[in-house]
């Protein structure tokens, strides 16, 4: 029998704005316009200074870990916006990386700090605001995206779900259950890797033995992109692109953004013990806020005046952040019963008003307080 070619594909990467500020027009066709290239800049400017002050938050007792986005704004940041141009309400699924994405599409700031304060109300997403919780075990809500997007081609609503996730989460089981289940019953839905090269501690090279992680996406049949997730243009326009790839062809879409964290994985890690500096400082250059400032001095859409306000600006908006986060009245315990049981039986009641188990003990197959 004669051999023949069973499969073959290819992986483009895509970057349309470099480390310097210079402007791929030709790939820019259809893409991010000037105006809206100074707003992302701006937002990731007041994300970057709420980074800053969830950290000191962090540092100074008021709140309790936290994972900076500092050097993954622009990934987020792109098709966020995309999102939000699309009009749709489409689904953010997130990790807990993808601040920008969830301001831009009506996420009240303060709810992620309220998340990090251990306040259970930083979770309450307000009505209409198509975004889930923030996402801590890895991998797992890849599955949630794809029920959400089950739901909306089942009510033929035109929405799609976007999910963002890291590199090491491509190395979890759930993973690739979501991956095989949107592309088999072909799903509207847009997996976003943020492949910041380290899962913890572990850097990619030691997780995977792809030599990408959009490939990844290829064994379900999915179109794959990487794109440089520094870069705001190249976010935004392939964003844009699967969002309406997977909703006018219903199929499941796979991104893969190359960027890099900053700064340590939270602020429980010491990323110095296993992160080389000289890494460190090679990324720091790639800085998508500085790229995307040198590209609009360039067309003389920025100066110093205008970055000195801007500043002002995210240092009185996140200080107000704050200030909402920490003046939110005290949870009553009556919340338990509330928010848990749509109607109270006679027991629960009695519990509500007491605040004791008044049935604990009074039957044989409970376990007693004592002996």
């Amino acid at each position: 029998m004669p051999k023949k070619t069973a499969y073959q594909a290819k992986i483009e990467h895509i970057q349309i704005l470099d480390e310097q500020g210079k402007l791929d027009a030709a790939l820019n066709k259809g893409g991010l316009g000037d105006e809206d290239a100074v707003f992302l800049y701006e937002q990731m400017t007041v994300s970057r200074t709420y980074d800053e002050i969830a950290f000191k938050l962090q540092r100074s007792g008021r709140m309790g870990t936290y994972p900076q986005n500092k050097g993954q704004e622009a990934g987020p940041g792109g098709i966020g916006l995309a999102v939000l141009h699309r009009g749709k309400k489409d689904w953010l699924v997130p990790c807990y990386r993808e601040n920008l994405a969830l301001f831009l599409n009506g996420l009240p700031m303060e709810k992620i700090l309220l998340h990090w304060m251990g306040d259970e109300r930083g979770n309450q997403i307000p009505e209409g605001v198509h975004i889930l919780p923030i996402s801590i075990p890895i991998g797992t809500h890849p599955l949630h995206a794809c029920g959400l997007a089950f739901a909306e081609k089942y009510r033929k609503t035109g929405r799609a779900a976007v999910t963002f996730f890291g590199d090491g989460a491509t190395s979890e089981g759930d993973f690739h259950e979501a991956c095989n289940f949107a592309s088999a019953m072909k799903l509207p839905v847009v997996f976003f890797c943020q492949n910041n090269f380290w899962a913890i501690s572990v850097p990619r090279a030691i997780q995977t033995g792809s030599e990408t992680i959009a490939q990844k996406g290829l064994a379900y049949g999915m179109p794959c992109f990487q794109i440089d997730g520094n870069d705001i243009f190249a976010s935004y326009k392939v964003g844009k692109d699967a969002l309406e790839l997977a909703v006018e062809e219903s199929r499941p879409v796979f991104i893969e953004a190359i960027t890099y964290r900053l700064g340590d994985h939270t602020t429980a890690d010491d990323a110095r013990r296993y992160r080389d500096s000289a890494e460190l400082e090679s990324w720091q250059k790639k800085d998508p806020l500085i790229r995307t400032r040198k590209y609009l001095e360039s067309k003389k859409l920025w100066n110093d005046k205008k970055q000195a306000d801007l500043e002002a600006r995210a240092k009185k908006l996140t200080e107000e952040v704050v200030r909402k986060a920490e003046g939110i009245e005290k949870p009553g315990i009556d919340d338990i019963f509330d928010y848990t049981f749509a109607e109270l039986n006679d027991e629960l009641r009695t519990q509500k008003r007491t605040l004791r188990t008044a049935s604990l003990a009074q039957h044989p197959e409970q376990e007693r307080l004592s002996r």
